[in-house]
């Protein structure tokens, strides 16, 4: 019987093959764009590194970088123009005309260069009158136009953007474009940029499109990023191959981040089966930025032929477990730690939904593999990730997987002893050996104690620590950075690790009363940009705030931010009140948002919603006993576009 239903299957197919292969021979345009988007797109955009500051040979010589960098090889294949390529007015016929001084030789032209190196080119234009640069016509009301001179000019890919659309209604503007690109009858990506106000991912398909962006633009810092990555948390099932939820561009290379914090980024939209569009300048890519764009394992999870979008299948805080199946019955494991400090983070291959008793781990940075026999452990960085990727396995094929900890605190005080545990624990399923580990202290403390310590064996599934402390001696800099080194022999030969945990440096406020602007942070975060101080938030730029005015009226201090936001201080059970008067910013139209005073994660003081105009708001709380005073602004659960908010005259008493 079972015989039988196999060959049935094996039938099956092949009669489904013989039907595609018809299909495809009768109308080659039509198989080719239902083929369109069968996997995330891979490949650069110009707006996140150079704005409107764009020409052809900038365009060209991306594209000869995407080849000659490897990043070709690695999958990447669009070269995306995005805003302010075109003239200001249509022409005479009423159709779109290439910037004469930017792109003098014509869209077609740059096309046929982009396909002669193999790869495609992608255009942008908005569902409005204009494009949100206002520098050239959108293309409400000229679609088919539209769309035409696109296929007419080789165009591969089109990012429909949302600005000045005249409030008309989204599913309309967008199907309406996607009917015209399928009229045009020339296989296109159709990337829809509606900020996710709509919930695109419930109708993207329908109108036509492969890809729909789910938030508002990213922005080249942590804040931005982590913000983006919270709002894709059951966005999972409407995603899968033909059909992907964009959480927008990548970031990797522009500046804004560490690069911790990029490979964090780059792993968890891979998972995410994210569009990987970089957005960086490509002839000047480091190799640290290379190295991370390039890396072909975590390029795998986001190119995987299932199509399976990766979700969060656990939150513990600061520290979030990211997992996605995979084609092949393996599952890949982000363990992303968000926090200030370096954490010691676990899973299991059972949460992962994998069964067995042994499992092989490759993981996807370093390219080590290990076995375990079901626990999946690291030592997570601040702002780092630790990327695995687990295969069930019949016996033992490699070292055991082991792990060094050497834990830091959320933040160390200058005056304090710092007091650990080094720990080594053995996750497979053979014992290992000789092992020697010794820990260094950082500049400005001395250990108090022996430094090296030497145990003959950790079996399996054991662990062997020590307490170490650290006393300050002359503290300086903004952080602590303790470093661990071990040793030992397994069946496969010696191996090595490395852990390193680093914590702010944090002091008390003096006594008086301090101008939070003034006073040192132990982190901040924000939605759009860098937090500002002593100026309204301003753009993506640093220092580019203006003065803080609310409904009106002008301060001279206090904090500029954009929702999401939170800046952490440090106030050592010290100090006694905070006070603040809190409202929108008048630099920018609509938004709404939140303010929250919170003292050692516990809310003590909030406003209700507040929107652009409305007056400013005293915000105070009592800081009787609190170590860690954080600022917080939500985007009151609309979206963060234009959430531009400020703390005016923010100050501290201790």
């Amino acid at each position: 019987m079972r015989r039988l239903v196999g060959m049935a299957a094996v039938l099956a197919v092949c009669t489904s093959m013989v039907t595609i292969t018809q299909a495809a021979a009768a109308e080659p345009q039509y198989f080719a764009a239902q083929r369109i988007g069968e996997r995330p797109p891979m490949g650069w955009n110009s707006w996140n590194k150079f704005g409107c500051d764009i020409n052809e040979d900038l365009i060209r010589g991306a594209a000869d970088a995407l080849v000659s960098s490897g990043m070709k090889d690695a999958g990447y294949q669009y070269v995306n123009i995005d805003d302010c390529w075109a003239e200001q007015n249509r022409t005479a016929d009423g159709k779109l005309e290439p910037n004469h001084e930017k792109f003098p030789h014509g869209i077609k032209a740059l096309a046929d260069y982009v396909h002669g190196l193999g790869l495609k080119l992608g255009i942008y234009t908005s569902a409005g009158t204009l494009t949100c640069q206002k520098t050239m016509p959108g293309a409400l009301d000229h679609e088919e136009a539209d769309a035409q001179s696109f296929a007419d000019w080789g165009v591969d890919y089109l990012k429909y953007d949302n600005c000045n659309n005249q409030g008309r209604p989204a599913i309309e503007r967008y199907t309406k474009m996607g009917d015209a690109i399928k009229k045009t009858g020339r296989p296109m990506i159709y990337a829809l940029c509606e900020w996710g106000e709509n919930q695109p991912w419930t109708w993207g398909r329908d109108a036509g499109a492969q890809l729909w962006r789910t938030t508002g633009d990213i922005s080249d810092n942590w804040g931005s990023m982590t913000g983006i990555l919270d709002q894709q948390v059951g966005l999972e099932k409407y995603a899968g191959p033909g059909g992907w939820n964009d959480p927008d561009m990548l970031e990797v290379g522009n500046g804004g981040m560490t690069d911790a914090e990029y490979r964090s980024h780059f792993s968890l939209w891979a998972l995410l089966n994210a569009p990987l569009l970089a957005g960086n300048d490509l002839p000047a890519m480091s190799a640290a930025n290379k190295t991370i764009l390039e890396n072909k394992d975590v390029i795998a999870l986001d190119q995987d032929w299932a199509g399976t979008q990766g979700h969060k299948i656990r939150d513990d805080g600061d520290t979030e477990v990211w997992a996605k199946p995979m084609s092949d019955g393996s599952a890949t494991v982000v363990l992303f730690n968000r926090g200030s400090a370096t954490a010691a983070m676990s899973t299991t291959a059972k949460d992962l939904g994998l069964k067995g008793r042994d499992y092989r781990v490759r993981d996807l940075w370093s390219g080590t593999e290990t076995e375990t026999t079901g626990t999946l452990r690291a030592a997570v960085p601040s702002h780092g990730s630790a990327v695995f990727r687990v295969w069930p396995a019949t016996h033992p094929a490699a070292a055991p997987m082991t792990t060094l900890a050497l834990p830091s605190p959320d933040y160390v005080p200058a005056d304090r002893p710092l007091t650990t545990t080094l720990k080594v624990t053995n996750d497979g399923s053979t014992p290992i050996a000789d092992v020697r580990t010794t820990v260094t202290a950082p500049a400005g403390w001395k250990l108090d104690g022996p430094g090296s310590f030497t145990t003959p064996v950790v079996l399996p599934g054991k662990s062997w620590q020590k307490q170490v402390t650290f006393k300050p001696v002359s503290p300086s800099g903004d952080h602590v950075t303790l470093t661990a080194k071990a040793s030992y022999l397994t069946l496969w030969g010696k191996r090595e690790l490395t852990s390193e945990g680093m914590s702010p440096l944090v002091s008390r406020p003096p006594a008086g009363t301090t101008a939070l602007s003034k006073a040192p942070w132990m982190s901040s975060d924000n939605g759009w940009g860098p937090v500002e101080r002593g100026t309204s938030n301003g753009e993506a730029d640093a220092g580019d705030g203006h003065k803080i005015t609310i409904a009106g009226t002008a301060y001279d201090d206090g904090i500029g931010a954009h929702a999401p936001s939170s800046v952490r201080v440090y106030v050592g059970a010290g100090c006694t009140s905070v006070s603040a008067l809190v409202g929108m910013d008048d630099e920018n139209s609509g938004g709404s948002v939140g303010f929250r005073l919170l003292g050692d994660g516990k809310e003590l003081a909030a406003t209700g919603v507040m929107h652009r105009g409305d007056q400013a708001q005293p915000l105070s709380a009592q800081l009787s006993g609190v170590q860690v005073l954080e600022l917080s602004v939500n985007d009151a659960g609309d979206g963060n576009t234009n959430d531009h908010a400020d703390w005016a005259n923010a100050t501290i008493t201790c």
